[in-house]
């Protein structure tokens, strides 16, 4: 009797195959569940920028406002002529790195040479908890009853008088033939129906009545509006700018810190990236050799085209070695995926036997998985050429488009102004979301 071979069948492989096809597939949709972008206001968002100063007091610079998914700029968007940014009342959240930092209600805007700037109070996250529990502290304490003590011999206490009871002042006393009492002329009679309002009703309903429509908002002329946050009427603060008045002076250092208003956005979530002391370090190392090689691109660039001024001395020898003045870098979570976004900005100098020129260099680059860095953005000018290359100044990471995830703020400066943008990360590319114009 003969054995039977049965052919080979890789269906266990097969089984094995599809298994890790779907795990595989399974972990990429969670993946992309978890990526998945938060759904986007439509607006208005408003994005300003915050001038506190050392002394508690604060500007507000309208930035942009986003309508419909798309940007404008925040100082000529229905300006009629206030822009509908810095209307009065407007609240905006101070955000730092996406952590709150408090509320600024405007009071009154004012046109300057740089644009649109915003008045009004500030209140910080600490001053607020510090309302919050002295209001609580006082209502305990209202609530509190001090037990009644009574000095002093015991008295007898009288008791209430019934409703049964008619007072002797209402009853003439008999035989009397005059009428108890002139009747009043305030008192309405059925002769004279219509004085029957008195004239402290009249009086109080004519105050009401101007008062109410002397001043109608934007938004109640037209309800369909769209309007930003407003600070509600019984929460109106007495100290805000008077119409024509002149903006509170700002004194010492002031801190610039990005700005939203938006009557129904996200809630602000933070961006920084959580590293070791070794870790920042080792990316602000990689970080200065990129800026190092934009600086020498600058100045061979300058050199080639001639632009860098008189020729250098023959006996003097120059050096490409790139000297930073001063360096700053950030870095961002901006996507909520652990993947950092650095930001570097700095000033340089590269001695030659011409002349020592200034650079300014900002750099922004992405971290991938392996931990190297790929270049997203380089500018770099000097003090030279701020007429035709601004200088990029990093601002903050903020969520201006309300989808949840950061973009960065930048402000530029030329010789004749400056002006903001917002720009988002998107693979190794810098996408402007918006760009303002010096003096718009």
């Amino acid at each position: 009797m003969g054995f039977f071979l049965r052919p080979y069948s890789p269906r266990l492989y097969r089984k094995a195959a599809l298994a890790v096809i779907s795990a595989v597939c399974l972990a990429v949709v969670a993946f992309a569940q978890y990526a998945k972008k938060a759904p986007q206001t439509k607006g208005p968002r408003a994005l300003g920028v915050l001038e506190l100063a050392a002394n508690g007091k604060a500007h507000l610079v309208a930035v942009a406002i986003m309508i419909d998914g798309k940007f404008y700029d925040a100082g000529a968007y229905k300006a009629d002529p206030v822009p509908m940014s810095l209307q009065r009342d407007t609240v905006y959240e101070a955000v730092k790195t996406g952590n709150s930092q408090g509320l600024f209600t405007v009071g009154g805007a004012l046109r300057e040479k740089e644009g649109w700037i915003g008045d009004g109070k500030w209140r910080s996250t600490a001053q607020m908890e510090a309302d919050k529990k002295k209001f609580k502290a006082d209502q305990e304490k209202l609530a509190q009853k001090a037990p009644e003590v009574e000095q002093g011999p015991p008295k007898l206490k009288r008791g209430v008088p019934t409703a049964d009871k008619t007072p002797p002042s209402a009853t003439p006393p008999a035989g009397s033939d005059k009428p108890s009492s002139t009747p009043d002329k305030s008192t309405p009679t059925s002769d004279n129906p219509s004085k029957s309002t008195s004239p402290t009703a009249r009086s109080t309903d004519s105050e009401k009545k101007p008062s109410e429509g002397s001043a109608p908002s934007a938004s109640d002329a037209d309800p369909n509006r769209p309007i930003l946050r407003r600070q509600p009427a019984e929460e109106t603060s007495h100290e805000q700018t008077k119409s024509g008045s002149e903006p509170e002076a700002l004194k010492g250092p002031i801190e610039l810190i990005p700005a939203i208003s938006d009557a129904d956005g996200p809630d602000p979530r933070p961006y920084a990236y959580q590293m070791k002391p070794e870790e920042e370090q080792g990316r602000l190392k990689k970080m200065l050799a990129m800026a190092s090689d934009e600086v020498k691109l600058r100045v061979a660039k300058a050199e080639s085209s001639g632009s860098s001024g008189p020729k250098s001395d023959k006996n003097v020898r120059p050096t490409r070695d790139v000297q930073f003045q001063s360096s700053q870098m950030r870095v961002f979570d901006l996507s909520n995926s652990n993947e950092p976004v650095l930001v570097l900005t700095g000033e340089a100098k590269v001695p030659t036997g011409a002349r020592d020129l200034m650079y300014m260099t900002t750099i922004v680059a992405r971290e991938d998985i392996y931990g190297d860095l790929h270049k997203v953005f380089a500018q770099t000018t000097d003090n030279q050429h701020l007429d035709a290359l601004p200088k990029y100044e990093l601002i903050d990471a903020v969520d201006a488009d309300g989808d949840g995830r950061g973009e960065l703020l930048f402000r530029m400066n030329w010789d004749n102004g400056s002006a903001f943008g917002v720009y988002r990360v998107i693979g190794d590319r810098l996408w402007p979301l918006f760009e303002g114009k010096p003096g718009a």
